[in-house]
């Protein structure tokens, strides 16, 4: 009799179990259909306005906690970005009051770069200014002083993208609190490491999408302006003016000197051939029969 009823308890307890599990696996399910369900209604609601707000669908899977709508900035992200190239008369003065105006106009220096050569010196800067002080701070470039060799701006409207990354980790949030429910209802080890490799998937993409907007944020935020500025030397040719009779000569002069200098090289490389050659002749014109006169 007591092995019969405890048969029956292990049975139980099996069966009692498995319903646990089948339970569990279905409330997993349910949360990674949610988790595609949310992020097609969030990029849906994408085509809004003002503001993005929560379907209907995604209120009801969410937990009660998170059935308050979303609100994304709508603001214009616009990356402003400026190729300048410039041909001083005085760099050191323009080097310094470049210097100056970037602070002036609370933009800094990301990087710099000068180099100096026989031709002359040149300096490249890529600075990072606040968006509404970008075209007075490009204005500025402009004087007596200065020639614009090159001048190129170009913009890029992030707008779309930012409000759609936001809105992905609200998604992903909603997403992360069902797991965290679900990872409250494992049983046992597996569930709960299976639980724990959905959120830590999760959690990377939002970590991944809000290091996204800090990046579209900050370039939006400050303009990129890269500056080469340079000034050729006194006596290196600009780019205006062409080589006169003399230089034309001079480098006439050095191209035939090259020429004969390549020819000795060559000659001397091929000694052997000659003397070979030499001696070649030397032998033949010696074993010629001599033609006897008649």
């Amino acid at each position: 009799m007591k092995r019969i009823i405890l048969f029956m308890a292990i049975i139980a307890v099996l069966l009692t179990s498995c319903g646990q599990s089948k339970e569990f696996k279905k409330n997993k399910e349910k949360a990674l259909v949610n988790d595609v369900g949310i992020a097609s209604a969030t990029t849906d609601t994408l085509s809004l306005p003002n503001q993005i707000t929560i379907t209907e669908e995604i209120k009801n899977n969410a937990p009660n906690n998170a059935k308050e709508p979303v609100n994304i900035d709508w603001d214009k992200k616009i990356i402003k970005t400026a190729d300048i190239a410039l041909q001083v008369k005085d760099y050191t003065s323009f080097n310094k009051n470049i210097h100056s105006k970037v602070k002036n106009y609370g933009a800094y220096i990301a990087t710099e770069e000068q180099s100096q050569t026989d031709g002359g010196v040149q300096n490249s800067i890529s600075i990072k200014v606040p968006v509404e002080q970008f075209e007075n701070l490009l204005n500025s470039f402009s004087n007596d002083a200065v020639t614009v060799v090159e001048r190129k701006i170009s913009t890029q409207d992030v707008t779309a993208e930012v409000v759609d990354t936001k809105a992905r980790i609200e998604a992903k949030k909603q997403v992360r609190n069902r797991y965290m429910d679900l990872l409250k209802q494992a049983k046992n080890m597996k569930e709960i490491l299976e639980v724990q490799e959905e959120i830590n998937g999760v959690q990377e993409a939002i970590e991944s999408g809000a290091g996204r907007v800090t990046y579209l944020t900050h370039n939006a935020a400050y303009s990129t302006i890269n500056l080469r500025y340079f000034q050729y030397s006194s006596s290196s040719n600009t780019i205006d003016n062409k080589p006169g009779f003399f230089a034309k000569f001079k480098e006439a002069f050095v191209q035939g000197a090259t020429i004969v200098s390549d020819l000795l090289l060559f000659f001397t490389s091929i000694w052997p051939i000659i003397i070979v050659s030499v001696i070649a002749w030397f032998v033949y014109k010696k074993m010629k029969p001599k033609s006897t006169k008649v």
